[in-house]
C-alpha cells in the first residue's frame, strides 16, 4: 500500500512518513499543494493525508483536483480547525475521513488503514493461493499451515502478487506499489527482494518469473 502525506509542517510530515513506514507502507511526502498534486498524478496512492491549509495550492483545491482526476485514492483530510462546521466542508469536498490536530499516530494508522481497505476493488481480508495463506489484518503468511517470517517489502510483494490472481505483475508496477519515491527506478531491489521472498516460501516455488514481463503466484 501506499501513502502520499502531504503536509507543509516537515517535522510534521517526516514523523508521519516515518511512522508509515514502519507500520509496512510505502510513504511520499509533498510540503505543498501543488507538489501533492503533481506527485498523485505520477504514482498510485491507495491513501492521501491532506493537510487542509497547505501552501500554493490549498488543501481544499488539492481534494477538488484529486476528485476531479478521477483518482481512486481515499482522503484523510488533517487539519487544525476540529469544529463541527470544518468536518462538514471537509466532508462536503469529497474527503473519506477528517482527523484534527493534534492526533495521536495510533489513531491516524487505523484510520488509514481502515481506508485503504475500502479503496476499490474492495480486497479480501484474507487471500489464498496454493496453500498459502495472507491474513491481511493481522499481516500474517503462512504456508501449508506453517508460519513464514517476511520483511515488510517482502510481505508487500507478496500482497501484491496473490492479489493479481495468477495475472502478471511487472518489476515496475511492484517498485511503484511497494516502495516510495525515493526508490531508483533502476534498482535491483525488486530482483533481491524476490530471491529472499521465494527462500522463505521454500518449495515447491510458488513465483514464477517470465523473463521481460514480471512475476506471477503459480495457481
Amino acid at each position: 500500500m501506499r501513502v502520499l502525506v502531504a503536509e507543509d509542517e516537515e517535522v510534521m510530515a517526516d514523523a508521519l512518513a516515518r511512522g508509515l513506514r514502519r507500520a509496512g507502507y510505502a510513504a511520499d511526502v509533498a510540503m505543498d499543494g501543488a507538489t501533492a498534486l503533481e506527485l498523485a498524478t505520477l504514482n498510485p496512492y491507495d491513501v492521501v493525508l491532506l493537510d487542509r491549509d497547505l501552501p500554493v495550492v490549498h488543501g481544499d483545491d488539492v481534494c477538488r483536483a484529486l476528485l476531479a482526476s478521477g483518482s481512486s485514492a481515499r482522503i484523510l483530510m488533517l487539519t487544525a480547525a476540529g469544529g463541527l462546521q470544518e468536518k462538514v466542508d471537509g466532508f462536503g469536498l469529497g474527503a473519506d475521513d477528517y482527523l484534527a490536530k493534534p492526533f495521536a499516530f495510533a489513531e491516524l494508522l487505523a484510520r488509514v488503514q481502515a481506508l485503504a481497505r475500502r479503496t476499490a476493488p474492495a480486497q479480501q481480508p484474507v487471500l489464498v493461493a496454493a496453500g498459502l495463506r495472507v491474513d491481511v489484518a493481522r499481516r500474517a503468511v503462512t504456508r501449508d499451515e506453517l508460519p513464514v517470517d517476511l520483511t515488510l517489502k517482502e510481505y508487500g510483494v507478496l500482497v501484491e502478487l496473490v492479489r493479481a490472481a495468477g495475472a502478471v505483475v511487472s518489476a515496475e508496477e511492484l517498485l511503484a506499489r511497494v516502495w516510495d519515491e525515493n526508490a531508483d527506478p533502476f534498482t535491483n531491489a525488486v530482483r533481491v527482494t524476490m530471491v529472499g521472498l521465494r527462500r522463505k516460501l521454500g518449495d515447491p516455488p510458488l513465483v514464477e518469473t517470465l523473463r521481460g514481463a514480471g512475476y506471477r503466484v503459480i495457481a
